[in-house]
């Protein structure tokens, strides 16, 4: 009898605890951002890092880490730390990468027997993608075209990947392409440019483009459909002789606002999650869940689901000199972030029943070997219940990417200017020097 009251302790404890899940390690660095503050966001962080302050970097970045490390550089960004900011992105964009191609067959096991959040991360096109768009913008918010020209190609080579694996429609390069074409137009490589400028304009429009793309037609040679309908938008609009660079300098702001849906772990009845399973799940797996969900042995699948996005309806304004000026439309992040989770949603839910169904089975063959019913019912009770312990639904994802992302540039005269950004009642006054033919990017980050 003592050794059933143990089993049933164990199996009980084992029930009720395990992983709360990469979700919960981040909710009070997000729950900070909600608040508004980003220090106590970025403390909190730091702390999930193991580390005391922003400038330090834990020994071994790998897992979690990856991710946490990812969520400080956007609030590093939102505190205008660039470089620190930079120094985070670029240790997550080594480490996605080789995790997305460390995937192997220990893996693959532990997603079916265990948890989907066993084997390393992997992130979606957009994740990889924004890693150094985002760098880019933090290379320019600084002044640095060298470091940014290296973000483009980075940006360049993942982008090339997904076209020649037949997945272009993933590589999600708006923001991207326009910040490389305003990294090689000030470079002045003009058909570079013109290249990854038509590129935004495949995904966007960019009215603030038209007389960029004008300009650098007059010394560079590639040309598209969408250059020239820019082009001759620009000479339609144009009233007046154009300053010459020697008259004038570009102002490029940029405003990243809300959060992208983070994922949270659900519970939902069997029935809804072979219906959301449909066309993913095996039609042996399907029937052996419906089997075991007749004999009550199945009641409730865990997965992972994406919430809602944070901030996407605000609407950003930008001021120079006391005057407003416009923003290009604002890109949707959060948009892409669920598409990508519609595309993997049904394969999820089905990893999620094929574990459950493992687990009901173990116990049961558990139960069936021991003669003893008693013992053996607990056995099965402390089989099943050891492997929903460690059964976590995969919540990982980077959470504090910004839900939108506007742009709004223009063309101003040398000397001291007043740019001001405002998200929500958050606002940024920065003063800006520029010389003929000069240049400065602005940004303003806020993730609430």
């Amino acid at each position: 009898m003592l050794r059933c009251v143990r089993l049933l302790a164990t199996a009980t404890f084992l029930l009720g605890s395990g992983c709360a899940g990469h979700a919960a390690q981040t909710q009070a660095a997000r729950t900070a951002l909600d608040a508004g503050q980003p220090k106590q966001a970025l403390a909190e962080l730091n702390n999930k890092l193991g580390v005391k302050r922003a400038e330090d970097v834990p020994a071994d970045i790998k897992n979690d880490k990856v991710l946490f490390a990812l969520d400080r550089s956007m609030v590093l960004m939102q505190l205008g730390r660039y470089d620190l900011a930079s120094r985070d992105l670029e240790l997550g964009d080594k480490q996605l990468i080789v995790l997305d191609f460390s995937h192997g067959a220990k893996d693959d096991l532990g997603k079916y027997l265990f948890s989907d959040d066993t084997g390393p991360y992997r992130a979606p096109a957009y994740e990889k993608l924004l890693v150094n768009t985002l760098n880019m913008l933090s290379y320019l918010a600084r002044g640095n075209l060298e470091g940014a020209r290296v973000e483009a190609r980075r940006m360049s080579v993942l982008t090339d990947y997904f076209k020649n694996t037949g997945e272009a429609s993933k590589a999600f390069v708006a923001p991207g392409s326009y910040l490389a074409g305003f990294v090689f137009e000030k470079s002045g490589q003009a058909d570079e440019a013109l290249r990854y400028y038509d590129e935004a304009l495949a995904r966007a429009k960019f009215t603030t483009l038209d007389e960029p793309v004008a300009r650098l037609a007059a010394r560079g040679s590639f040309r598209s459909p969408r250059l020239e309908e820019a082009i001759s938008r620009s000479t339609a609009s144009t009233s007046a002789p154009a300053d010459s660079a020697e008259d004038s300098a570009d102002l490029l702001v940029v405003v990243n606002y809300g959060r992208v849906p983070a994922k949270n772990a659900e519970r939902v009845p069997i029935g809804l999650a072979l219906t959301y399973a449909s066309g993913f799940i095996s039609p042996y797996d399907a029937g052996r869940a419906n089997r075991l969900a007749a004999q009550g042995l199945v009641t409730w699948v865990n997965y992972p689901s994406l919430g809602r996005a944070k901030g996407q309806s605000a609407t950003p304004s930008f001021g120079l000199d006391g005057r407003l000026q416009p923003l290009d439309g604002a890109l949707a992040v959060d948009v892409a972030a669920q598409k990508a989770w519609d595309e993997v949603r049904g394969q999820v839910v089905a990893s999620a029943i094929t574990r459950m169904v493992a687990r009901v089975v173990a116990g049961e063959v558990v139960r069936q070997s021991t003669k003893d019913s008693v013992v053996g019912l607990l056995l099965s009770l402390g089989t099943q219940a050891t492997l929903t312990a460690v059964d976590t639904p995969d919540t990982r994802s980077w959470s504090t990417l910004p839900a939108r992302i506007a742009i709004g540039r223009v063309k101003v005269k040398p000397g001291t200017h007043l740019v001001e950004l405002d998200v929500r009642g958050d606002r940024l006054s920065q003063k800006i020097t520029v010389k003929p033919g000069g240049w400065a990017v602005v940004a303003h980050t806020v993730l609430r």
